[in-house]
């Protein structure tokens, strides 16, 4: 076990900011030996060929975990619950920095999470997201007019927040996440050594 939970990289942004694109790829290109692990999560919509690699649970399952106390954090949106298993408190104990895809309603709820956590808001200009929304095809228009109607809501006015832009190349925003590991992971190191 650590002396100090590993960080969590609390990453948070409106629907059609890219968010899933930019942690895959982040995933892909960060160092396999980087102290870093990213957290699935477990929601009430059918897994899809493309888009986030989630765990898909019913209602039934999601509240049999919840009440069983095997979400570390979980809220509700877009008429789905969401949740992140209480898998990430071991991994933090063992000193490992968490990425996890949160929410912005759920993390000012849960009043910024702890003193390891690191805010990222991953955004994009208003008609990019509405692009992109309707790239999906996942949702009629009205859902997508309510997710965009959301895009301004639950502004985070946290000292800590990186805002990543999602508006130009993919690798750009990834490379800026994989940055904001590589400074995590040694300030960290640089702690333990001091």
């Amino acid at each position: 076990m650590s002396e100090r939970p590993g960080p969590l990289v609390y990453v948070m942004g409106p629907s059609g900011a890219g968010k899933d694109s930019v942690l895959n790829l982040a995933r892909e290109r960060l160092a396999p030996t980087t102290p870093v692990v990213f957290a699935h999560r477990y929601i009430t919509r059918a897994a899809e060929a493309a888009g986030e690699n989630h765990i898909a649970l019913s209602h039934a399952e999601f509240a049999l975990r919840r009440s069983n106390n095997l979400f570390a954090f979980h809220w509700r949106a877009h008429g789905n619950e969401y949740g992140i298993g209480c898998e990430v408190r071991a991994w933090r104990e063992a000193g490992l920095g968490v990425v996890v895809s949160g929410s912005r309603q759920h993390f000012l709820a849960m009043g910024g999470i702890d003193r390891d956590t690191h805010p990222v808001l991953i955004t994009a200009p208003p008609e990019r997201l509405a692009e992109r929304l309707a790239a999906r095809s996942r949702e009629d228009s009205g859902a997508v007019a309510a997710r965009l109607d959301r895009s301004e809501a639950y502004p985070v006015n946290d000292p800590r927040l990186m805002t990543i832009v999602n508006d130009g190349e993919l690798s750009d925003a990834a490379e800026a996440f994989i940055s904001l590991l590589a400074r995590l992971v040694c300030s960290r190191d640089a702690r333990h050594r001091a």
